[in-house]
């Protein structure tokens, strides 16, 4: 949620910074805006609505400053208003800021900045920072090069909550601050400019050389140079990362949106997700989980597997293959009902953590929380040196490349992928070994070539979602792993098209969800389990004959004359069936979108990574 973007070189800031915030859309955002320092006057520009709209605001061309910050704001605090966007400065105007985050403690610093004689003109938590960065800056009698820093130190420690900041000011007109505490920085580096920005990929055509920032680490940026400090203003030692994502991964490369093109991507997501974990002779090896060990395993009395949204689908179609291979009980949990519920963990616990951006708060805390109890984590990501990783004892990634459209797609298909070979990867250090492992990884291998072959399906696809895109209400149906496949295909059909959607257990009908069917109503059925299949037709049967015409999405022979549609898909493993299963469905939520003439990439209200509870 929101974005930000920052410069500092030699060239002109602006249309970097209006370039990052393009590229930043995908988070979700309400406004805009960029300030400047224009020799030492800050100069602010911002407005309600998108980027396109801030560059149409009078006196935007005219900024020639080359340090800046930028922002898009998902609103919390406040309407989306012009008031309200981003940046905000103190009273004096000698202080920018921008932030991503939430300050929890707002109206208790209001209260006491008010008391100090400082005025707000917007209802943002934010605009609190620099007035307390000011005030603090006018209460120190030293003045050295570290002033403005130190008023930066002291202003953080009063906040309560989240925050990712880049600070300017006309105290100290070559030079930017930033810090971060439970929201997402980086600084990209070239020898002659710095960029900040909340995610790599805006930033990625710059520079592939990235400081990844840990919480309370503070950053005092020149155009050539970067020193960092912790609380405590002493000097800390930071490393270069090189993050090796091609750039044109964050372009379009002539696909209509971002959405279809990652949707195209997943053989190559998957292909690069299995890549040396599972080598073509079936050998299997993660890299990083040695400490694994078989004692340790046997010890275990379950596995947790948290996430949010599409990453706790994820969960939900892999928590089978843990059971059935590994022989732990594995429960799936919503990470924000997980870390209030003082589930039970102790040191026989393993908790694996899912999160494609690496950056959702609540799956972050819930880490947090159960570090705290004794039990071990793994992060599952797609982000390098994302906060989750750091946090996490082990780390295993994704690979799937930068994925830029709201709506996961191929980040799914990939961590369900990464889970199953990590079930696998257990299962033969506890011992385990047998036909259908073997089996099992074959068919994991052939998931590339079966995903290229599902794509296929595309004219079909588009075919019935052209026929059914005006409804109001469509139902999913699955039984076993297809209901988790199932889950998912709703989660996406509601993400982008907004048309209100359910997915059940087909066994579970009638017992309440068979009252919503009615005459001409859409309800879609995954069957992908042989052994499940004769029951789920019997309840597809019981909704067609009150009217509803069926999608039937399956990799087995069926008779298709009682459906109004019907995907075959490749034969494989059922465990690993949602990889095949979805691919139609979230292309049949895409073209449905499509036809209603909706943003696919930039759904309202959503953000592409939720850094806020």
């Amino acid at each position: 949620m929101c974005g930000i973007v920052g410069y500092i070189g030699n060239k002109k800031a602006k249309p970097i910074l209006i370039n990052g915030l393009s590229r930043l859309e995908y988070r979700g955002y309400d406004s805009a805006g960029v300030a400047t320092l224009e020799g030492t006057d800050i100069s602010v520009i911002k407005n309600k609505g998108r980027v396109a709209e801030l560059e149409k605001v009078s006196g935007i061309d005219s900024l020639e400053g080359t340090i800046g910050i930028a922002h898009t704001r998902w609103a919390t605090h406040g309407k989306p208003s012009t008031e309200n966007s981003h940046p905000h400065t103190d009273n004096k105007s000698k202080f920018a800021v921008v932030h991503n985050g939430i300050i929890e403690n707002y109206n208790e610093l209001r209260e006491f900045l008010m008391k100090n004689g400082y005025t707000f003109y917007s209802q943002t938590d934010t605009e609190v920072i620099p007035n307390l960065i000011d005030y603090y800056y006018s209460k120190d009698d030293k003045n050295d090069d570290k002033k403005v820093l130190r008023a930066v130190i002291s202003a953080c420690k009063e906040l309560h909550g989240s925050f990712a900041l880049e600070i300017i000011s006309s105290y100290l007109p070559e030079k930017m601050i930033i810090v971060r505490k439970d929201s997402p920085l980086v600084i990209g580096k070239t020898d002659t400019e710095n960029y900040i920005s909340s995610d790599i990929p805006a930033i990625l055509s710059y520079t592939k050389d990235f400081y990844l920032l840990n919480d309370y680490e503070y950053v005092i940026l020149s155009k050539n140079s970067a020193e960092f400090y912790n609380s405590d203003l002493e000097p800390i030692k930071k490393e270069l990362v090189n993050i090796d994502w091609n750039s044109s991964a964050a372009e379009k490369d002539g696909y209509a949106d971002f959405m279809l093109k990652e949707i195209y991507e997943q053989p190559k997501s998957v292909r690069e997700t299995i890549g040396s974990k599972l080598a073509q002779d079936g050998t299997c090896s993660i890299e990083g989980l040695e400490d694994l060990t078989a004692d340790y395993l046997k010890s275990l009395n379950r596995i947790y597997i948290v996430a949010c949204g599409t990453a706790m689908h994820a969960g939900l179609a892999t928590k089978a293959i843990f059971e059935k291979l590994c022989n732990i009980p594995t429960e799936v949990d919503v990470a924000s009902e997980f870390r209030y519920r003082d589930p039970l963990i102790n040191e026989k616990t393993l908790v694996i953590f899912i999160s494609q951006s690496g950056e959702t708060a609540d799956t972050i805390a819930a880490l947090k929380l159960s570090k705290s109890k004794g039990a071990k984590t793994i992060a599952v990501s797609n982000v390098i040196g994302s906060s989750i990783t750091r946090e996490a004892d082990y780390t295993v990634y994704t690979h799937a490349g930068p994925e830029i459209a709201v709506a996961s797609t191929k980040a799914y298909t990939s961590q369900v992928v990464l889970l199953s070979i990590l079930a696998i990867y257990f299962a033969e250090i506890l011992g385990i070994h047998s036909d259908m492992i073997l089996e099992l990884k074959k068919d994991i291998l052939n998931l590339p070539s079966q995903v290229e072959e599902t794509l296929k399906n595309v004219d079909i696809i588009k075919d019935f979602a052209n026929r059914v895109y005006k409804e109001k209400d469509v139902f999913f149906l699955g039984r076993g792993i297809d209901q988790a496949a199932a889950l998912e295909a709703s989660l996406k059909l509601k993400e982008i098209s907004y048309i209100h959607s359910d997915a059940y257990a087909a066994g579970e009908l009638k017992h309440g969800s068979i009252a919503l069917i009615e005459n001409g109503i859409t309800v879609v059925a995954l069957m992908t389990d042989p052994s499940l299949t004769p029951k789920t037709i019997s309840n597809l049967q019981e909704v067609i004959t009150r009217g509803a015409k069926a999608l039937v999405v399956t990799n087995q022979k069926l008779d298709d004359k009682d459906y109004a549609c019907m995907i075959t898909i490749p034969e494989t493993n059922p465990l690993i069936s949602p990889v095949l299963s979805v691919i139609p469905l979230q292309l049949f939520a895409y073209y449905i979108s499509k036809e209603k003439g909706l943003d696919v990439d930039k759904p309202r209200n959503l953000a592409k990574s939720v850094t806020v509870e």
